[in-house]
């Protein structure tokens, strides 16, 4: 076609002069129209014939190509991420090397708050106040926390009820606080007990003495992620190497899903719609069925490969972590109360991960300032409170 059409193009160079002057002349509109249409399929067909003669060379050059080209694997299949024991970023379930630390580039301050609205939570709180563990030789108070979890304990307290199994949230409840402890309250054989390690704990991390519990194994002086100093941009009395037990109160009487749902003191958002009179008609598994706890070990480290983005809502439950959970019925804990002096908010659910963890400073600093963007003023939970000392058998539930 592209041959044929040259020729054409040269009988028409060869018209005669007054063939020339007549194309040359102004038609008229009927002609006009007429030549145009015959120009422009002129010109399509030619434009067309080039792009065909490319096209085939292009193809050949490919068909070339490929011929030489030595073969390629089929492209494998995406590689899943997920996290192994301790936080440590595993590919396909097998160790790998660190990758390329992200900067969590947690904010330096809080925007301008214009109105922070109605806290309608506060001073919800109804108080029971602390009592003697035992009375004449008798347990006068309900099973207390934290407890020993390690797999296979059971504690002496015979008690009738029991705690929520499932996740809290299938149940209706909850978070409506998080703070965390200095050391770990509950006691898990191998994780977190009387044998493991961390820092010296000076006089400015003890806030003025606060009790410290249990440490995890994983601290290690001659890494430099236990000891670097982080800048804490929001968080108060923080330390790298430290063992922390976070803790994060779940009820279904709480502000679920509104602007009020996180509270300091986390009472005021555990009885934000429940007063003291509906209380006294609840039974003891009525409690535990509504009121529960989350507990989780960490070891901060300043290693932006154990980042984690949103502290605030509840339990890491990845991988490992989360998954080996202990569940029993407890009291509110703290190192006001002891083996002598108890808590009178039992029987409450406890869910407590037995592992330890590792988790980068900038997850706690991050979480600090995902709690002052709260309704609620939380500047109270920016820092570690004291742990409570290990819970006796004998105040410990046998369930």
């Amino acid at each position: 076609a592209f041959v044929e059409k040259e020729k054409a193009m040269s009988e028409t160079t060869d018209t005669s002069h007054e063939e020339h002057a007549r194309l040359v002349q102004p038609p008229k509109s009927q002609d006009y129209v007429a030549s145009f249409g015959t120009g422009f399929s002129f010109a399509a067909q030619a434009i067309i014939a080039v792009c065909a003669v490319i096209m085939v060379g292009e193809l050949a050059s490919l068909v070339s190509f490929a011929s030489n080209a030595p073969e390629q694997a089929a492209p494998a299949a995406p590689t899943q991420i997920i996290i192994g024991d301790g936080g440590t970023p595993n590919v396909g379930g097998q160790p790998t090397s660190p990758t390329e630390p992200v900067d969590p580039n947690v904010p330096d301050s809080l925007p301008p708050l214009i109105n922070r609205g109605t806290n309608v939570c506060a001073g919800k709180r109804i108080d029971i106040p602390n009592a003697q563990c035992i009375v004449a030789e008798i347990e006068a108070v309900g099973p207390q926390a934290g407890a020993n979890v390690t797999a296979g304990y059971q504690g002496d307290m015979e008690v009738p009820y029991q705690p929520l199994t499932d996740p809290y949230y299938t149940k209706g409840l909850c978070p409506v606080n998080v703070h965390w402890h200095l050391g770990a309250e509950h006691l898990s054989v191998g994780e977190f007990d009387l044998n493991g390690t961390g820092p010296t704990v000076g006089a400015d991390t003890l806030d003025g003495g606060i009790r410290q519990g249990n440490l995890c194994h994983h601290y290690n002086e001659t890494d430099v992620k236990f000891t670097k100093p982080y800048d804490w941009k929001h968080c108060v009395l923080m330390e790298v190497g430290q063992t922390y037990e976070v803790h994060w109160p779940h009820s279904s009487a709480g502000a679920c899903g509104t602007p009020n749902q996180f509270q300091t003191p986390f009472y005021d958002g555990v009885f934000c719609n429940l007063d003291a009179e509906t209380l006294g008609t609840l039974s003891p598994q009525d409690i535990a069925n509504n009121v529960g706890v989350q507990a989780q070990v960490f070891t901060v480290v300043n290693d932006e490969t154990y980042y984690w983005p949103d502290l605030l809502r509840g339990m890491i439950v990845d991988g490992e972590m989360g998954t080996d959970v202990a569940k029993y019925t407890g009291s509110t804990t703290g190192d006001s109360r002891s083996n002598e002096i108890c808590s009178s908010y039992t029987p409450i659910t406890w869910q407590v991960d037995r592992k330890c963890h590792l988790v980068s400073a900038s997850t706690f600093d991050q979480l600090c300032y995902d709690m002052k963007k709260q309704r609620d003023d939380m500047s109270g939970d920016l820092f570690p409170h004291g742990s409570r000392e290990t819970v006796s058998d004998n105040l410990a539930p046998n369930n």
